[in-house]
């Protein structure tokens, strides 16, 4: 099969257990957009420790309730990482702007979308990243070809839930691989 002709818009993205960058090591991408042009996703199983949703809304000066809903924030990669990226479920869009990446998921990344979840109006499912992962145009698929990456269908458990430390196997799992039998090195037909 020719590389070049795989999409990965709506796909999910595993790190191998010999990833060599280790911004993405045990990673689970869920790939945004994928053309000739490159690739865009966000890490969705990599929390950011060090600050809440409320307090983004604060620092924003977005006003909320004390009972606003605290979604998880990430680390959505390493580009851009002081730019927020809400995923979400496809019963919100943003007027401003929301791109659709499947029949089920989009993705909006302006203010909007931060003040309708603060006043209680957002997505039923939703995770802010700061930051994304991009390639350009060929890389990734090279990155698959030298088995950087596996790629798999999303599950929202594996985009929206909270269990962070169990997504990558989880994932690995959709692909029926047990995650402790995984080989490093993968070999070629």
């Amino acid at each position: 099969m020719d590389q070049s002709a795989i999409q990965l818009a709506g796909k999910l993205l595993i790190a191998m257990p010999d990833m060599a960058d280790p911004r993405f090591a045990n990673s689970v991408i869920y790939m945004c957009a994928h053309s000739d042009d490159g690739g865009m996703g966000l890490i969705v199983n990599k929390p950011q420790t060090q600050v809440r949703f409320t307090e983004l809304l604060d620092q924003m000066q977005v006003p909320h309730d004390p009972d606003t809903r605290d979604i998880r924030v990430h680390i959505g990669g390493p580009v851009e990482s002081g730019r927020g990226f809400v995923l979400h479920s496809l019963d919100y869009r943003s007027g401003l702007g929301t791109l659709q990446v499947d029949d089920r998921i989009g993705m909006t990344a302006t203010m909007d979308v931060l003040e309708d979840i603060a006043a209680g109006r957002g997505p039923a499912q939703a995770m802010l990243a700061l930051g994304y992962a991009g390639w350009g145009p060929g890389q990734l698929e090279q990155e698959i070809r030298q088995n950087g990456w596996l790629t798999c269908d999303p599950r929202d458990d594996i985009i929206f839930g909270r269990a962070n430390d169990h997504k990558w196997s989880g994932a690995l799992k959709l692909l029926g691989i047990d995650p402790l039998l995984l080989s490093a090195t993968a070999g070629h037909a």
